[in-house]
């Protein structure tokens, strides 16, 4: 680590490896482009297929996964969001996890209703329970989140209720270059 003398803030030089950088990634053989988020496909209690429908399905009451939107049983519904986490050492930089939360039915329906829109950035934040097992934490499933809708047909991004959590913890307090190298390895990815 050096320390940044114009900011005054500790800059860790591992980062300069792959900020910004094309890399090939030694665990699942990929080329990629400076820090990229890890996705969770569909929320842990989606029993059915991987395979999207259009994102319409949400609007005719019926059951199914999509990019954005899950419905389940009819009584449970999701939402695609992203839990920012900031780089230590790496100022303005950030890694996500791109996972599931629930909305209420109301939530959900103001939601899919203004989703082609873009103009959601005046809406929520709304509670929801965050819907994925991350690997490297305890049990995640079920954490106390605000979903934050955004503007311009971006994904909300979550708020985990701070707590002792780890995940909640690094979600505000940021993690360091070997912890991410760390979480990608759990994912089958390698920074090294």
């Amino acid at each position: 680590m050096t320390k940044d003398d114009e900011h005054g803030e500790i800059i860790d030089l591992n980062w300069y490896r792959v900020l910004g950088k094309s890399w090939t990634c030694a665990g699942c053989s990929e080329k990629h482009q400076g820090i990229f988020d890890l996705a969770c496909v569909k929320p842990d209690a989606w029993p059915g297929s991987e395979q999207y429908l259009p994102n319409s399905f949400a609007d005719g009451g019926m059951d199914g996964l999509s990019e954005d939107f899950c419905v389940l049983d009819g009584q449970h519904y999701f939402v695609r969001c992203i839990l920012p986490v900031p780089l230590i050492g790496a100022p303005g930089q950030q890694f996500a996890f791109g996972v599931w939360s629930t909305l209420s039915k109301k939530n959900f329906a103001v939601y899919t209703d203004t989703f082609d829109s873009g103009e959601q950035a005046s809406l929520g934040p709304w509670f929801g329970w965050f819907s994925n097992r991350l690997k490297g934490y305890p049990d995640t499933f079920n954490l106390k989140c605000q979903v934050h809708p955004q503007g311009g047909r971006t994904r909300p991004w979550l708020e985990l209720e701070e707590t002792d959590h780890p995940l909640s913890r690094e979600s505000r307090e940021g993690v360091s270059f070997d912890r991410l190298v760390e979480i990608y390895s759990l994912y089958g990815h390698s920074l090294g």
